[in-house]
């Protein structure tokens, strides 16, 4: 048995050590808010939209940081254990799932069925997509998307993104059923907005005389399936991708058939690529964000401005009256 004095300062430094414990993982309630942490932007965004005041929601991905390639400092690990919900979508970010594997099971909410990825990821060779067409056999996907995988890029659709809120915030409601009014209400509040978005750019995109959309990176096949446009992706799902040069000399010949008068490069990531597609075919260079993150580069502070700003982008590089 220790002698009072060395009882009591082993119990201050066990005190000390689980206090550490539990700032370790830089949560700053203390129970009185649904822990959520969110993988990447579009989900840290619904979370926030949905659970209001009664949320207090953790990113991992740090704005301007390509969250494809994410990896996990212990911290936040720590926060992926100590979550009440973890929302991420399987087979985005290893490193999340490798962390929801280990450490959240119990906690961790798998945003794809909600989403319903249903376009396979294009091929890596320029990933040519017509509307919800999967990707030709034989076909080579990034390595960031291996064969038989799916776009993962739900959330440039905006009606695919309402039905991910409400699912939110039913696992919201589930934890914290005292609060379930309030995130059904935020819920019927993100659709209404993301209905309004949706009805822009349906009618923006209405009357376009070009429907090919030249992207640097295959990101934008929900939302070209949605409204009507043919994505052709230089390097496929893989932001960082360097085409070879026949598939680059393929992708001119389509820019030139096509008929198609823009080249769209994307924040986050080199425009290299697309500014020599451009100068090879003669189209005009613009930025679509693909709303993987919110940086001083982005047109606006959320997801309804950046969104906006797209389709006014879109408006004019597709020719739209």
């Amino acid at each position: 048995m220790l002698p009072r004095p060395a009882a009591l300062v082993l119990g201050v430094v066990l005190v000390a050590g689980l206090a550490g414990c539990g700032s370790a993982s830089g949560w700053t309630t203390q129970g009185t808010r649904v822990r959520v942490v969110a993988a990447f932007y579009a989900v840290q965004y619904a979370a926030q939209q949905v659970g209001g005041s009664h949320v207090e929601v953790a990113g991992l991905t740090r704005p301007g940081a390509e969250p494809h390639d994410l990896e996990l400092t212990p911290r936040q690990v720590g926060r992926v254990a100590t979550a009440d919900l973890v929302v991420y979508e399987r087979g985005f970010q290893p490193a999340v799932d490798a962390a929801v594997a280990d450490e959240a099971r119990g906690s961790a909410f798998d945003v794809s069925p909600a989403a319903r990825l249903d376009l396979a990821a294009p091929a890596e060779d320029g990933g040519h997509q017509h509307g919800g067409e999967s990707s030709p056999e034989g076909a080579h996907p990034s390595d960031h998307h291996p064969a038989g995988s799916r776009d993962p890029h739900f959330w440039l659709d905006p009606l695919r993104f309402a039905d991910v809120a409400d699912a939110i915030a039913a696992q919201l409601a589930a934890r914290d059923p005292a609060d379930a009014a309030a995130y059904g209400a935020n819920a019927k509040a993100f659709r209404a907005e993301m209905v309004r978005l949706d009805e822009d750019f349906r009618t923006g995109l209405a009357h376009c005389r070009v429907r090919d959309l030249v992207t640097s990176h295959a990101a934008f096949g929900y939302l070209a399936e949605r409204y009507g446009l043919h994505q052709e992706g230089i390097t496929g799902l893989d932001p960082e991708g360097e085409p070879d040069p026949a598939t680059l000399a393929r992708v001119a010949a389509h820019v030139r058939e096509s008929g198609a008068s823009t080249v769209y490069a994307e924040t986050l990531v080199s425009k290299a690529v697309a500014k020599t597609l451009a100068r090879e075919t003669g189209a005009r260079l613009a930025v679509l964000d693909p709303l993987e993150g919110i940086t001083d580069e982005s047109a606006g502070p959320d997801y309804p401005t950046v969104m906006r700003a797209n389709l006014a982008t879109l408006r004019t590089g597709q020719e739209c009256s």
